[in-house]
């Protein structure tokens, strides 16, 4: 159960997460019949913090109110990716879920739980933008960058401010039932579900090459995502044998060219769903994909998600002119 759950601050903290673990876990609505918390903000620095806002956030609690938490829930910070954290925090942490806690971290506060070893061997996530960084600094932690959140055992990390919300419903849900999780979901007007697995909204660049063997050929792929493409047409562009070719490609871009085309085509299709009201078969001609089936296909394989729901998420149903 989360009969207790403490917030756990640290300097520069973003007000924003604080107020995801606020909403969820320190509002009493017992007159819906829900549960109420022994909700509490706690200081890792003293008795009054600084937000990365501007404002200054005080509380009465200090880290010895960790102990008495069945949920300690780490927001995302400042320079969270850079700086070194007070050793008794860590401490805290760990002897939190040595004796049973569970601990979630909203966007960056991935970082505190990387820093107290909490990560090691296990599945993790974060903000896209920070994936990278948190796999680097905790070689040990097994980083999963496109997902919203990843429960692992006691340790519970999401990536930005909605997918905070989405990981805290996630442990309303498996603590009190869907019922409570889609009646708070309700009352913060947000989806009452959305799995874990779902992948981040990322806006990736293309692959960048580590010399000029294949660069004219990956450019001439970016300007014609809609022809039909094989290795070896690729190849006798570049004037290399196809197996040359696809060495080559692997070595300079880390992917196949298969992959590589496949990516490119799913971000153009996102693009368009964005910013056109062309319709799905269209998009789907434009793109390479050739058929609405395929893209669709292909986009749920990619983003966990269809061409549709996405374009909803991204344009609301204004935009919703597809056939398909």
């Amino acid at each position: 159960m989360l009969n207790n759950v403490a917030a756990l601050l640290l300097d520069e903290v973003h007000p924003f997460e604080l107020g995801v673990l606020c909403e969820v876990f320190g509002l009493d609505r017992s007159d819906e019949g829900l549960p109420v918390h022994d909700f509490a903000v706690v200081s890792a620095e003293g008795p009054e913090l600084r937000t990365h806002a501007g404002f200054t956030i005080s509380t009465p609690y200090g880290l010895d109110r960790l102990d008495e938490a069945d949920l300690i829930a780490v927001p995302a910070g400042s320079h969270f990716m850079d700086r070194e954290y007070p050793e008794e925090v860590l401490d805290a942490l760990r002897r939190a879920v040595d004796r049973g806690a569970r601990v979630l971290s909203v966007c960056s506060g991935a970082y505190v739980l990387g820093a107290a070893g909490l990560l090691d061997g296990r599945r993790c996530t974060t903000h896209w933008r920070h994936a990278a960084e948190l796999a680097r600094r905790f070689p040990k932690a097994v980083v999963e960058p496109d997902v919203l959140y990843v429960d692992e055992g006691p340790i519970i990390t999401s990536a930005g401010t909605a997918a905070g919300i989405d990981a805290c419903l996630h442990l309303v849900r498996q603590a009190y039932g869907p019922a409570a999780a889609n009646t708070i979901a309700r009352r913060m007007v947000v989806p009452p579900h959305r799995d874990g697995g779902q992948a981040q909204y990322i806006q990736r660049p293309l692959p960048r090459t580590r010399c000029d063997t294949v660069g004219d050929t990956l450019a001439w792929m970016e300007r014609h995502l809609d022809r039909e493409m094989t290795v070896e047409q690729l190849a006798d562009r570049a004037h290399m044998s196809p197996r040359t070719f696809a060495r080559r490609f692997q070595q300079e871009t880390g992917t196949t060219p298969y992959r590589w085309l496949l990516r490119q085509r799913v971000l153009l299709a996102q693009h368009l769903l964005e910013t056109s009201d062309e319709t799905i078969d269209t998009i789907a001609d434009r793109t390479g994909f050739g058929t609405a089936a395929a893209l669709r296909h292909q986009f749920v394989r990619a983003l966990d998600t269809t061409p549709q729901a996405y374009r909803r998420t991204f344009r609301g149903p204004t935009g919703l002119t597809e056939a398909a």
